[in-house]
């Protein structure tokens, strides 16, 4: 249903209806010319800013999406998000004195990514919010939010990516069909999208590049008009990725010429292209294979947009000054998001470090300025590696410092004399000189990202194992030799094997891709500054061979909602320097929702903020997330914890694709992680469980 006509799409019906056919076509690419008789301006609407303003010079670069997934704190997000959008508007707002708008100097943002991180293989998975629907979809609402803000004007526009059912493999985008079975579709692809639009209000819709039951996603009438328009109800911009529409008769083959690609996308729904083909529009008018009814529409829309940004008119956010990009605060906040998001894995009482006289770091990540940044990433002003954020520790306490790499990330070094090799020899002895050691592995955005992006990646952007490179397992063998206790940080955007690793250390930390602050919220982490808090937004298998082909577009046997065998370590699981304790769960029908409830109380000797979780039990699958809340808690003290799951919102998906919302008796489970054996062993307690009748 469309919704009710706002004053920006009448302003930009008024303007559009003095436009002529090629001015409206113009219009209709990512690089909008001027209409000077109009008063229009130039307008370019790529831009990026994932985790921060990205490729138009200095910028606060958070935490990657993968890891603010780790906060669990949605709040945390949309503040996130608004300081980036500060920083996008003020850098709009000087770059247009300076020269018409440019690529990367806008206000429409391709973000947020809400596909789902269903296969560990997928090289973009640290560009999302994690395997979880429901994770995804309020990690996404919170940052669409955060970047619209909540006033008249957007202060920029948030762009939901990749619509739809876009998961890897990457080395077959431009040609793969992606076929889910229609309770997978509805279930795990569609939900994020249908949750920011109805809640956030997002404003802007970008098409993936793979085929959608044969039809290509950006031209696809059953996608954009049946699915996106009818059922969703979004009344916003729709706009293909960066030369999806070469892929209609290019990988996909489904067209015969440039020009039946662009009159099949702009007559199924597509309304803004990134690319050239467009530049073909015009031809395709002319042998009436579009009509000017289709183009106006078009341009209306787009329009739309750009009113509602308040292009044309003054705004609150033209007197966002420059000084608010890299400013102190962003940078207090992007420090507070790095700290939130350690995962603390593994512990035998190490940590937090004390009574150390000597500390060495060692490992390919220790010093890497990629591996903090991530994918899409800006221009750090400070950025502080683990290696700087460790030493500056070091030095404050007095304690002695060693720095080795060790090894590359992935390609042995040559030896210099048939023996051994110069770094393994360093490394070694860095460990033996020293009374404990940081051993930092771990991937970069060289080894998985995207296609053309990644160039180390063994097939075009994604992986094709679990297994950190031999040359990082042959450095962990050497530390381990010399008996000095190890421990393992791994940074990386996805899961990895970590096994081998646990087995000689005396803690793990995951870091994920942890922004410009992340050394020094490792360092605060280790000595105890701050409490581990973060929880895993994906599992982390053992291998490949527990995984379904990437291709499989069903959810069988994919994250821990379908995984039947036994994980590493599981979605939901972190560790803390203190210990929480569950008690006395309640439910409760409150109107429409149901409210579950349990005291909650710090144990141990630490203060800590503590991550409830609510999982529920469906018709079929793994229990479920439903709900979640971080509560920071002081030694002793305890707390009635609650989290709230609306009834009509929560529920399970038919194989026809319909919604059964939650009724009758229904079991939920409440606790520090999901209801699963090996969280149960890994954190020494089960979760509470309670039932309710859902229904009214």
């Amino acid at each position: 249903m469309k919704k009710e006509k706002t004053e920006f799409r009448t302003a930009a019906e008024k303007l559009v209806s003095q436009m002529t056919v090629d001015e409206k076509i113009g219009q209709l690419r990512h690089a909008a010319p001027a209409v000077g008789r109009l008063g229009i301006p130039e307008y370019n609407y790529w831009n990026e800013c994932l985790h921060g303003v990205a490729r138009a010079g200095e910028a606060t670069v958070f935490p990657q999406c993968m890891t603010m997934a780790a906060t669990f704190d949605a709040p945390l997000v949309r503040s996130e998000a608004g300081a980036i959008a500060d920083e996008g508007r003020a850098k709009f707002n000087e770059f247009r004195k300076a020269a018409p708008a440019a690529r990367f100097h806008c206000l429409t943002y391709c973000t947020p990514n809400i596909n789902i991180f269903r296969d560990p293989r997928w090289g973009r998975g640290q560009e999302t919010f994690g395997e979880d629907p429901y994770l995804t979809s309020v990690m996404g609402a919170e940052f669409v939010k955060g970047l619209q803000g909540d006033g008249k004007f957007h202060k920029t526009d948030a762009e939901l990516k990749h619509f739809a059912v876009h998961s890897g493999p990457e080395s077959e985008r431009h040609s793969f069909d992606a076929r889910p079975p229609l309770r997978d579709l509805y279930g795990t692809y569609l939900r994020a999208f249908r949750y920011c639009i109805e809640k956030a209000d997002a404003g802007i819709v970008m098409c993936a590049y793979n085929r959608f039951f044969g039809e290509a996603c950006a031209a696809s009438e059953r996608l954009i008009g049946k699915i996106l328009r009818e059922e969703m109800g979004f009344d916003g911009l729709v706009v293909s990725d960066y030369l999806a529409l070469d892929d209609l008769h290019g990988g996909h083959k489904l067209t015969s010429d440039p020009v039946e690609s662009a009159a099949l996308a702009l007559n199924s729904g597509l309304q803004l292209e990134y690319g050239e083909t467009w530049k073909h529009l015009r031809e395709a008018y002319d042998r009436g294979l579009v009509t000017e009814e289709k183009i106006t529409e078009a341009a209306v829309s787009v329009f739309e947009t750009r009113f509602r940004l308040g292009l044309f008119e003054k705004t609150q956010f033209d007197d966002i000054p420059y000084s608010v990009v890299c400013c102190r605060e962003h940078r207090e906040l992007n420090l507070r998001a790095a700290r939130e998001s350690v995962v603390l894995l593994e512990n035998d009482g190490i940590l937090p470090l004390k009574n150390v006289k000597n500390l060495a770091v060692i490992g390919p990540n220790g010093d890497s300025m990629m591996s903090l940044l991530g994918n899409y990433n800006g221009t750090p002003l400070r950025p502080v590696t683990p290696k700087a954020g460790i030493c500056r520790a070091c030095d404050e306490a007095g304690i002695g410092f060693r720095y080795s790499a060790g090894c590359d990330f992935r390609k042995p070094q040559p030896d210099s004399d048939g023996i051994t090799t110069k770094l393994l020899t360093e490394a070694v002895v860095a460990a033996d000189t020293s009374d404990a050691v940081i051993l930092c592995v771990g991937l970069n955005p060289d080894m998985e990202g995207e296609e053309g992006v990644a160039s180390d990646s063994g097939v075009r952007g994604d992986k094709n194992s679990l297994e950190l490179p031999a040359v990082q397992r042959e450095l962990l063998a050497a530390i381990a030799a010399t008996g000095k206790p190890i421990i393992t940080v791994n940074m990386s955007g996805s899961c990895v094997s970590l096994s081998e690793f646990a087995k000689s250390s005396r803690a793990v930390i995951q870091m994920f891709y942890p922004g410009e602050c992340g050394g020094t919220a490792l360092a605060d982490v280790l000595f105890g500054r701050q409490n581990p808090c973060g929880r895993l937004p994906i599992t982390f298998y053992k291998s490949t061979g527990d995984l379904p082909d990437i291709r499989d577009y069903s959810m069988k046997g994919r994250t821990y909602r379908f995984f039947t065998g036994e994980p590493e370590y599981p979605f939901g699981y972190g560790k803390s320097y203190t210990e929480f304790a569950y008690s006395d769960a309640a439910a409760e029908r409150d109107g429409d929702a149901v409210v579950i409830s349990a005291n909650v109380t710090n144990t141990g000797k630490y203060p800590g903020r503590e991550v409830t979780q609510c999982y529920v039990r469906l018709p079929y699958g793994n229990p479920e997330l439903a709900g979640f809340v971080k509560t920071e808690l002081a030694p002793g003290e305890c707390r009635r914890v609650s989290v709230t799951v609306p009834v009509s919102g929560t529920g399970w998906y038919g194989d026809d694709g319909a919604f059964h919302p939650i009724s009758g008796k229904t079991v939920f489970f409440i606790g520090g992680h999901q209801p699963d054996p090996v969280s149960a062993r890994l954190t020494g307690y089960d979760c509470l469980s309670v039932g309710i009748e859902a229904d009214n």
